[in-house]
């Protein structure tokens, strides 16, 4: 068996890239895909132009090192093109920044909570602001929401 495969290393080569590319349909990850490649591609191509055993493993080495910057630049370039639907999906704060609500109790020091949907969030305003007032969240610092008064 060792005698033939020296003899056509192409099919080591082959039944290598083969094992790889099953080994990463079981897995999925995507690390021995291109490293599978690179063996499928150094056994056809010792097939076709036989060349040193040596030769081959700098091939397949520099075959697999390519096929995987590749990956990376192509990679990179669909997650630079890819713009999330809504940046602010987990930031509750930042989606409440500009709209505006009624205060249910007033602010003593400049400090307080309100009342926004089912939940209540600790707010601060430059000034004291009495129950009723209208007001407008305009930063988020931490979980406080920053408020102005507006009027109605």
């Amino acid at each position: 068996m060792i005698p033939l495969l020296l003899e056509h290393t192409y099919l080591a080569w082959l039944t290598l890239g083969g094992l790889l590319l099953a080994a990463e349909m079981l897995g999925g990850n995507g690390y021995l895909l291109w490293s599978g490649v690179a063996a499928v591609l150094t056994g056809l191509l010792a097939w076709v132009l036989p060349f040193s055993w040596e030769w081959q493993g700098v091939l397949f080495a520099v075959l697999t090192m390519l096929a995987a910057w590749l990956w990376w630049q192509w990679l990179a370039r669909r997650v630079k093109q890819q713009k999330p639907a809504d940046a602010s999906l987990n930031l509750r704060g930042q989606q409440l920044t500009g709209r505006r609500f009624q205060l249910d109790t007033a602010l003593v020091n400049g400090r307080g909570h309100m009342r926004v949907g089912d939940s209540s969030w600790p707010v601060s305003a430059e000034e004291d602001l009495p129950a009723g007032q209208h007001v407008e969240v305009i930063a988020v610092e931490g979980i406080t929401l920053r408020i102005k008064a507006v009027s109605k």
